[in-house]
């Protein structure tokens, strides 16, 4: 019975426009960064990047090389909205809608009804990020060659040069920390949701929170304090191109953010449980 209404969560979610929002979004900014770094002056910095410190700019400035470029951005600023816009809805808009009342007159309890729910939203989010570095190497293969990965993050201290073959194992792999990330936000935005509030209020307060915690993270006041930032974990995934990979620090911020993923989930149930949705 819960594989059934599991799936039926996924149609639901899947089968609603705004779900696709995000999608659209995504194609638009990969095709618009894409123009801006082949016809200004941004190519021609990852260049002199390259040639300044005795590489060959023509090995690097790859498919892989300008997608990790334009993923740098839309993780900060795209993905946590689109992710939030989704989770705010999971609850929030069955029960505005009075839906609720009736999905509860089945033989399921509220935990599995939302365990399900959150279990769709999580979906939602894995298939979020494959789409994204799907769109960001794909349409990058378009405009640049398939050779060597560079990597420049200076506020870690990164400057990473790879094979192709290499650099395309990093790269699907940091797609998977990506996924938990935007994860984290769905359930962020699903446990307000849980909340009896209105579906764009829980996703107005998962963004602030999200942004709240990047602005405080880079206040200078607050450096000693960074790893009680939650985007401050968010970053892990950039760090997979450091050399050598700071795996303790990668493993850490992965417990941080499937705790905070759990503890968002069984908050947001508490909340439920107290509601009444019947009335």
């Amino acid at each position: 019975m819960f594989y059934h209404h599991l799936r039926n969560e996924l149609w639901k979610l899947f089968g609603k426009k705004r779900t696709y929002i995000g999608f659209g979004a995504f194609l638009v900014a990969q095709n618009v960064m894409l123009l801006l770094f082949r016809f200004t002056r941004w190519q021609h910095h990852m260049e002199g990047l390259l040639q300044g410190n005795g590489y060959l700019a023509s090995e690097f400035v790859s498919a892989l090389s300008v997608a990790i470029v334009m993923l740098i951005p839309e993780v900060v600023l795209l993905m946590p909205l689109y992710a939030a816009l989704v989770g705010g809805d999971l609850v929030a808009k069955e029960a505005e809608d009075g839906t609720l009342r009736m999905i509860l007159t089945r033989p399921i309890s509220r935990f599995g009804l939302l365990f399900a729910k959150w279990l769709a939203g999580v979906a939602f989010a894995i298939v979020l990020v494959v789409v994204l570095g799907i769109i960001a190497v794909g349409f990058a293969r378009i405009w640049f060659p398939w050779k060597g990965l560079f990597v420049w993050a200076p506020e870690h201290s990164i400057y990473t040069l790879m094979s192709a073959n290499e650099g395309f194992r990093f790269y699907l792999f940091s797609q998977s920390l990506l996924a938990v990330n935007a994860s984290v936000v769905v359930s962020l935005a699903f446990m307000f949701s849980c909340f009896n509030m209105k579906p764009a209020a829980a996703t107005i307060l998962a963004i602030s929170l999200v942004i709240l915690s990047f602005v405080m993270e880079h206040i200078p006041f607050f450096e000693d304090y960074q790893e009680w930032f939650l985007t401050y974990h968010f970053q892990s995934w950039i760090l997979l191109f450091a050399q050598p990979i700071p795996w303790h620090q990668i493993t850490g911020a992965l417990c941080v953010l499937f705790a905070v993923n759990l503890t968002a989930f069984f908050i947001g149930t508490a909340a439920f449980q107290a509601r009444d949705i019947k009335s």
